[in-house]
């Protein structure tokens, strides 16, 4: 084998990484602060705060069905980038409410846009033998930045005022346009994407990537609950100073586990992984609905990353695997429009949840969902996994 061929840390991945780090960073680090924002600055009521926070989402759903379907190339990708730019300035225009949504909207699209890119620049120019490890590698980013965004997000909110969260945001934004420029895009897997023209489903969405794309959506959904109730679980239960530490010993166990299970998928497949995963998941939520000390809650934080941590990684390299390298793009597009519906419309629904379950009675509830899940992904793909081709690259041409 070429080893130039089988190499993942080359310049270009790292750089794929860093903008994707930075563009999920400033996600988070905004959305854990901007309803408090909207409160403080437009006295927005908290269904308003609600909708602010929520319409990011849309837009990037949006976002990501807009540049599915199109070739992406570094062309794009700065134009994108230049727009995030300029629609993350909008933040320092202090009108209304409306005008903060319309705000929120249009940087949502920006951020769809480039993260999708950049996620199917980075995954096109891996080995095909080593895909799944990539992959893995490659989400350390998005991990990383699901656990340090919140944080730098609070501590400015808490220590200065709002502005230098945008300042923040738009500097980083800058940061990106420049490792942009020096990103080079492969050319295979993006010739003939555009050849057909129309508007069936099949120009936005892909097909093969849906099934697996809905075990993600379950998945992120059961995640949200966590995310966006935890502090106020535990402070009802006496562990609120514990509660900080739970994310970071989730972003610790991610790093240490899916260097090793992206390997293990290459060689194996992903049954091996996705099975042990879900089953870790369900147990961190049995494990978080009985938490009564702070060893019981870091310990859950460990085995939920052992589980979704894992998992959202072995699917997107599913998702990518089944589908043609020219749709490469759809599917990435595909597989995180599943990711931010779960995320999206999880804390609504399991905010409905709670005043009827308790907090306890809902990660009970969302460890059997998870639980069940399993039977899910056998149905949808574990039991066809083994007569499904696998790509090698031998290094041959």
């Amino acid at each position: 084998m070429n080893l130039a061929k089988s190499q993942l840390w080359t310049r270009n991945f790292i750089s794929f990484s860093a903008v994707n780090f930075t563009m999920t960073l400033v996600f988070f680090l905004l959305n854990a602060t901007i309803t408090l924002y909207a409160i403080h600055e437009y006295h927005a009521s908290t269904g308003e705060a609600g909708v602010i926070a929520g319409i990011f989402i849309i837009g990037s759903l949006l976002g990501r069905l807009l540049v599915g379907r199109l070739l992406q190339t570094k062309k794009l990708l700065v134009i994108w980038l230049i727009l995030f730019i300029f629609t993350t300035l909008l933040y320092f225009l202090h009108f209304n409410t409306g005008f903060l949504m319309i705000s929120r909207f249009l940087n949502g699209i920006t951020v769809g846009v480039v993260t999708t890119i950049v996620s199917t620049g980075a995954v096109l120019g891996l080995p095909a033998a080593r895909k799944g490890e990539g992959i893995s590698y490659f989400a350390i980013s998005t991990a990383l930045a699901t656990g340090i965004g919140p944080f730098i997000g609070l501590r400015i909110s808490q220590n200065a005022n709002f502005d230098l969260l945008f300042l923040f945001s738009f500097l980083l934004g800058i940061i990106n346009l420049i490792l942009a420029l020096f990103l080079r895009f492969p050319a295979s897997g993006t010739a003939g994407l555009n050849k057909k023209t129309g508007w069936r489903i099949s120009d936005f969405i892909e097909p093969q990537a849906v099934p697996i794309s809905i075990l993600i959506l379950i998945m992120t959904f059961s995640f949200s609950g966590i995310v966006s109730y935890l502090n106020v679980y535990a402070s009802e239960i006496g562990l609120l100073d514990t509660a900080s530490f739970f994310f970071m010993v989730y972003t610790l166990f991610v790093l240490i586990s899916r260097p090793f299970t992206g390997r293990i998928m290459d060689k194996r497949g992903a049954n091996i992984i996705v099975y042990p995963a879900l089953l870790l998941f369900s147990a961190g939520m049995f494990l978080l609905s009985s938490a009564t000390t702070s060893m019981f809650l870091l310990t859950a934080g460990a085995l939920v990353a052992l589980g979704f941590g894992n998992i959202s990684s072995i699917s997107q390299s599913i998702a990518i695997r089944l589908s043609q390298p020219h749709r490469i793009g759809l599917a990435t597009a595909t597989f995180f429009i599943f990711y931010d519906l779960g995320n999206g419309f999880g804390p609504f629904i399991t905010g409905l949840l709670i005043p009827v379950t308790g907090y306890k009675g809902l990660y009970a509830i969302l460890g059997w969902l998870v639980l069940v899940s399993t039977l899910l992904y056998y149905r949808l793909y574990g039991q066809n996994e083994r007569s499904r081709p696998k790509t090698v690259d031998t290094g041959k041409r």
